[in-house]
């Protein structure tokens, strides 16, 4: 593997796919950290220094992994986990929020180190999994509906945009139904923009507590989320664009980017999915040697998008909330569909994956830890006691 960057590898599709992978990256789900971030109690300035800490997370894992392995490694924040801490971080102080990032990015990098990644992936069925993860995202689904009663014009256009643009050009959906919102809250007189400026996000730092219950109810699922619904599809897009880049190097350097950026306010960086295609595929470049280009490009926006965090926090709080819930809830639907199909999918685990949807989605928590852990847990006893009444009447 060459060590050097060839000024010759370097070409405009390349680069326009890393911005493309960015921005709908950004416009697809900067909404949602902000309502998990807004969950934890942060104002403004703290949103922007997650803004920022994650844009520079981003950007170094993407530069540096893309450059060393000569492949396109992309990064991104978690989006369902930003989804899971905006419905658990409920009643949990920053400093009780900043413990939970700590501890999940510590087992992630015992995971990577270790070379547990794919042996732990097994431990948990699929089904439970994405019960889990499908119960953790109907909230947001919820949420496109009842704001269709507040702003029905708003969200009834900004739904119709999506399903004609998902059939369409399904890659930009959620980029045309935030240009919809944009252009109709404009056109009603509701954008108010004297509040936008053009300024530099800030750091600030939130000096880490440890809450058992919030690193069993909030660390725990954000851990499982992470691998996997962004990991685990991640090494795949990989490997299915024909890189055979080693997994727990990847792993072990995300894990430590959140590690280390998690007092500012880096809740999970991790291996980019959806995003990834964009950089590996013919669109980046004809020459699949060359795409690892897209990787750096895309890391260099990363750092310009994080910079300007502050603008962007007081962009999305110029919007109606209307608009912020419909545009979460759209650009989670495609996830919500894929879950649900595949928790019901094998016979064997519909059961325990249905009690695991429902025992999440309801919001219920016993002994202050969150719903999410205790879904996965009445899933798998579910699960145990399944397979012992099968032996004993085998028997």
């Amino acid at each position: 593997m060459s060590s050097r960057m060839r000024l010759n590898d370097w070409s405009l599709s390349a680069v326009v796919a890393g911005f493309v992978a960015v921005l709908v990256g950004f416009a697809s789900s900067v909404a949602i950290v902000f309502q998990a971030a807004a969950a934890a109690g942060a104002d403004n300035a703290v949103m922007a220094s997650w803004l920022l800490a994650l844009g520079i997370g981003m950007a170094l894992t993407c530069i540096g992994l893309s450059w060393y392995y000569k492949a396109p490694v992309i990064t991104a924040w978690s989006t369902p986990g930003a989804a899971l801490l905006a419905t658990s971080l409920q009643g949990l102080t920053l400093a009780e929020a900043t413990g939970v990032f700590i501890f999940t990015a510590l087992l992630g990098l015992l995971i990577g180190l270790s070379g547990m990644f794919e042996r732990l992936t097994r431990l948990i069925p699929l089904p439970l999994a994405s019960a889990m993860l499908a119960g953790i995202l109907l909230q947001f689904g919820f949420a496109i509906f009842s704001s269709l009663q507040q702003q029905l014009l708003l969200v009834g256009a900004m739904c119709l945009t999506y399903l004609l643009t998902k059939a369409l050009l399904p890659r930009y959906a959620i980029l045309a139904v935030l240009g919809c919102g944009l252009l109709l809250v404009w056109l009603g007189g509701e954008l108010d923009l004297s509040a936008v400026k053009l300024t530099l996000a800030t750091p600030v730092w939130v000096t880490p507590a440890f809450s058992l219950s919030a690193l069993l109810g909030v660390g725990l699922p954000l851990l499982l989320v992470t691998m996997a619904s962004q990991n685990i599809p991640g090494v795949a897009v990989l490997r299915a664009s024909g890189y055979q880049t080693p997994v727990s190097p990847l792993i072990s350097s995300t894990a430590l980017s959140t590690l280390l950026l998690a007092p500012l306010g880096a809740f999970s960086i991790n291996l980019a999915a959806i995003t990834a295609a964009i950089c590996s595929g013919n669109e980046a470049h004809p020459d699949s040697s060359k795409r690892y280009i897209a990787g750096i490009a895309a890391g260099l926006f990363y750092l310009l998008f994080g910079l300007a965090g502050a603008t962007v926090v007081a962009l999305f709080a110029a919007f109606p909330t209307e608009m912020v819930a419909a545009l979460a809830g759209l650009a989670l639907l495609g996830t919500i569909a894929a879950n649900l199909q595949s928790c019901t999918a094998d016979a064997e685990y519909r059961e325990a994956a249905v009690i695991t949807l429902l025992v999440t989605a309801s919001g219920a928590s016993l002994f202050g830890i969150a719903s999410a852990f205790w879904g996965l847990v009445a899933g798998a006893v579910t699960v145990l006691i399944q397979r012992l009444t099968r032996r004993t009447d085998g028997g």
